[in-house]
């Protein structure tokens, strides 16, 4: 979490220098660059990306780590792994409370939205060895709401970890297990001997055990509506594809869908819906394209957080599998080692791919900037 704070600094310092040192750009700060290749404004974009989620998820760490701990304090923790932004603790002054878990969502939001508009294509050509290539700006409005929007989640994080007391830095239910009996800290449920975690609303007396562990879809409640909610997010992208290129070829009689181009990288020969938003900083219509850009990326941040979830439950499921094998379950306190000691877990590849998710998705919400009047 220092580091995510350093970056924020590294942001908001950035970007007032961008802003005070180049007059260019409506006020927001234009800095253009001229780059060797095509590519590397796309490699420029897609570490941006990858540098935004490595803060917000390790601030995200810290921060659903707390709310663990609060939960348990108030004898409400049902589950190891919980939907950090939409589970509260009581209490609306709680760092780990509705009112600022809502306020870290917003943060989200405006993190990868933000993030979105620093690195923006200019319609400005060169030609650098025989080949054209396009400019490219930074601005340092966007930048300078980046640093802001990181720098405030570490601090709600801080609070967080400073108003309750962490027992374990560990996400194995094992060691949380452990750690919450040797503080007393767990609450007996009468009447549920050898019930499954599916069975939340059976009290009817001890059971025998069951011959095959129920799937995360029945025993947690919050996977149904992640899976639904994601699944509809690809049909609502199938849609808004189909939607675009209808327009386009109605309107457009002269190209066809056969002769488009479907490159990942925009062009003149990809169909697309184009209208006008000002993207100045003189005067408050830039809020209005931040809104319209979190807008279409609202959801898609949201239900990448919620995709956590499904992540740490199998995780918690591979624990107990271990657990229950011939060699046993070796306890790792550090997080970050059972990361990277199975490169191929859910985690790792949670990280790696929400980047190229947000990358992908700023190519079909293209933005450029206004001609200077």
């Amino acid at each position: 979490m220092m580091c995510s704070g350093f970056i924020s600094c590294c942001c908001i310092i950035s970007g007032i220098v961008i802003m005070a040192t180049n007059t260019e750009g409506r006020g927001m700060g234009q800095m253009t660059l001229i780059p060797s290749s095509n590519l590397q404004k796309e490699m420029l974009v897609l570490m941006l990306n990858l540098i935004v989620t490595l803060c917000t998820e390790s601030t995200g760490f810290v921060h659903g780590i707390s709310l663990r701990f609060a939960l348990a304090s108030e004898s409400r923790l049902r589950f190891n792994s919980n939907l950090r932004l939409l589970t509260a603790a009581r209490g609306w002054s709680n760092p780990n409370g509705a009112l600022l878990s809502g306020i870290m969502a917003v943060l989200l939001i405006i993190s990868y939205s933000s993030a979105s508009l620093i690195v923006l294509s200019s319609d400005a050509v060169i030609m650098v060895s025989g080949q054209v290539l396009n400019t490219f700006i930074i601005l340092g409005l966007p930048l300078l709401l980046l640093g802001v929007a990181l720098l405030l989640q570490v601090v709600i994080a801080w609070s967080g970890i400073r108003a309750v007391k962490i027992l374990t830095w560990s996400s194995s239910p094992f060691d949380l297990t452990a750690a919450l009996a040797h503080h007393t800290q767990l609450t007996p449920v009468p009447f549920r001997c050898m019930h499954a975690v599916s069975d939340l609303d059976v009290y009817g007396g001890p059971a025998k055990p069951s011959d095959t562990q129920p799937s995360a879809w029945h025993a947690h409640p919050s996977i149904r509506k992640v899976t639904i909610s994601l699944w509809g997010l690809v049909v609502a992208c199938a849609g808004w594809a189909a939607l675009i290129t209808y327009f386009y070829n109605k309107y457009d009689s002269n190209i066809t869908i056969y002769s488009k181009s479907w490159s990942l990288f925009p062009d003149d020969t990809i169909g697309t819906i184009t209208y006008g938003m000002s993207l100045s900083g003189s005067d408050p219509w830039w809020i209005l394209s931040l809104a319209n850009v979190a807008g279409f990326q609202g959801p898609l941040t949201l239900l990448l957080h919620c995709s956590e979830l499904i992540a740490d439950v199998i995780g918690d499921e591979r624990h107990w599998r271990f657990a229950t094998g011939r060699k046993g379950l070796r306890s790792v306190v550090n997080p970050l080692q059972s990361v990277f000691a199975n490169p191929l877990s859910h985690t790792f590849r949670r990280e790696t791919c929400a980047p190229l998710n947000v990358w992908v998705f700023i190519h079909s919400v293209c933005h450029r900037p206004l001609p200077e009047s």
